[in-house]
């Protein structure tokens, strides 16, 4: 654990005084959101934060090759892969926060970038099928995970919207994917079992977005840009590709029953990116095959318009996130009737929030 709190504080540090130059260079060289009709910001801000949570993380990942156990997952190449994949898909993103690509431009730049992850072995090797893992073909594997890849990706750019929305609800995921992937691992094994891909990007993750929020909670310095929401995206699947699809639930921890332990590694990541995925499945809803096309009516948009302030609105997401994410996760430490009891219970909550907390404040305006 000492090993992974170290990463998550380097990729924090890094994170954090690295942003102040790349604001600088983005208010330098013309990297600036303009007001524009969908947008809930009054004055023009920075954007390119993507390219300092990308140095923290590659921060991170060479503090983590210098350690004595997670060095060890340098023998492979998938570490490789995801820090190259990661420089590929920030400098596609860096570039459309400079002049705006079409989106078949970054759609082919995002497949590229997850096809080097995806041969660099970070690939779903197996699925829950028939009532047991199956082991997928070869090109399968690849288009699976390449298709995982660019639907998070965008999932995560989505949801950008808002002064911190993203990065806090990003760091939120991979905290509860960290604490599955690291909680998961067998406990009568040596302690070098503990040690993965997923738990260290996941942990890397937490770092850049912590180190990222001061910079960027309302109202924002600087905002990430493509370069960043593709970014995290990015390393969020990573996380998740490299746990679900390699994960035998055999040697799952006693206390998981053995239907958690085979669908916990699918229903997990689903749940963690919930909002996101909602607010894409909406949007697809809305415009059809030209689900890319920007509007005024994601989520975070009818967050305001019932009457949440900026703040207030971020800061609800964060809790659906932390409810539905820290729900799914605690099937693995409950019986299944107390953890559906909690997450039930938690959504109500945020129910009763999301549509309690406008009237109440009219009220007091009264």
């Amino acid at each position: 654990m000492r090993e992974y709190l170290l990463v998550c504080v380097v990729a924090t540090a890094i994170t954090f005084l690295a942003t102040p130059a790349i604001r600088w260079l983005a208010v330098r060289f013309g990297a600036v959101t303009p007001v524009r009709g969908r947008d809930v910001h009054s004055v023009p801000v920075p954007r390119l934060g993507g390219v300092a949570m990308l140095i923290g993380f590659a921060a991170a990942t060479f503090v983590a090759s210098q350690l004595p156990y997670l060095s060890r997952l340098f023998s492979s190449a998938e570490l490789y892969g995801v820090l190259v994949a990661a420089v590929i898909i920030t400098a596609l993103g860096a570039i459309d926060d400079f002049i705006e690509l079409d989106a078949i431009t970054k759609f082919a730049g995002q497949m590229i970038a997850a096809g080097v992850m995806a041969f660099a072995g970070v690939q779903l090797y197996l699925v829950p099928y028939g009532g047991a893992q199956t082991i997928l073909p070869q090109p399968v594997m690849v288009t699976l995970t390449i298709f995982i890849v660019i639907a998070t990706t965008n999932a995560v750019n989505f949801v950008d919207g808002l002064d911190g929305l993203a990065a806090g609800m990003t760091a939120i995921a991979a905290t509860a994917f960290f604490i599955y992937a690291y909680s998961s691992m067998p406990t009568d094994l040596n302690v070098e079992t503990v040690f993965s891909t997923s738990a260290f990007v996941s942990a890397a993750i937490v770092g850049c977005c912590i180190g990222f929020l001061p910079h960027n909670f309302h109202p924002a310095k600087l905002f990430m840009g493509d370069a960043g929401a593709l970014l995290l995206g990015l390393l969020l699947a990573a996380a998740t590709i490299s746990f679900t699809g390699n994960f035998d639930p055999s040697i799952a921890p006693q206390r998981s029953s053995a239907l958690v332990a085979f669908w916990l590694p699918i229903v997990l990541p689903l749940s963690i990116l919930a909002v996101p995925i909602l607010d894409v499945l909406l949007a697809i809803k809305r415009r059809g095959l030209k689900f890319w096309k920007p509007d005024a009516k994601h989520l975070h948009h009818k967050m305001l318009g019932i009457g949440h302030p900026h703040r207030q609105a971020v800061l609800l997401f964060y809790l659906w996130s932390a409810v539905v994410s820290g729900g799914a996760l605690l099937f693995t430490f409950l019986e299944a009737k107390y953890a559906a009891a909690a997450l039930v219970a938690g959504m109500l909550i945020c129910l009763a929030l999301t549509l309690g907390l406008p009237k109440l404040g009219r009220r007091r305006t009264l």
